[in-house]
């Protein structure tokens, strides 16, 4: 599932929006200045991305994300997002980039 993050997040490094980082021993999305934004789903499928925590909530309660919780700590600012939906990912990661810029 790597491959379709990267693919998702190709247009926005090609813009120079975003480039390729390191978090929690794995590799991620992040802007050039540092702030991360996604990553792909270290246990399976899907995308996590750094969002407000209203946004989160509204996500999971459409049922479209999860929470986040590595190790059982909830990342209130954090989505995972399991289905594959290219378009969707993108605009998740605008959004994660608003958010964090």
């Amino acid at each position: 599932m790597t491959d379709e993050f990267w693919d998702a997040c190709a247009p926005l490094m090609a813009e120079g929006r975003l480039v390729e980082g390191t978090l929690m021993s794995g590799t991620c999305a992040r802007t050039p200045e540092g702030e991360f934004v996604a990553m792909p789903h270290h246990k399976g499928e899907g995308i996590v991305v750094k969002l407000p925590r209203d946004r989160v909530a509204e996500l999971i309660d459409e049922g479209v994300g999860q929470s986040f919780a590595p190790a059982r700590k909830v990342f209130k600012e954090w989505v995972l997002v399991e289905a594959h939906d290219e378009e969707h990912w993108q605009a998740l990661l605008g959004e994660s980039l608003d958010f964090v810029g």
